[in-house]
């Protein structure tokens, strides 16, 4: 599964670690993060992330 970073501060979303901090599992892949997710390092929406 793909990497994505955030282009705000960059934060990586790793799928094989998830969010666990925001209930999002080991696994999920970014697709599939609810659309109303933000990044847990500087709250930017999901829309800021780029594959990286």
């Amino acid at each position: 599964m793909d990497k994505y970073v955030c282009l705000v501060c960059g934060y990586v979303y790793d799928p094989e670690v998830g969010d666990p901090d925001n209930d999002i599992a080991p696994g999920t892949a970014f697709a599939d993060i609810p659309e109303d997710w933000v990044c847990p390092i500087c709250s930017a929406p999901k829309d800021q992330f780029d594959k990286e």
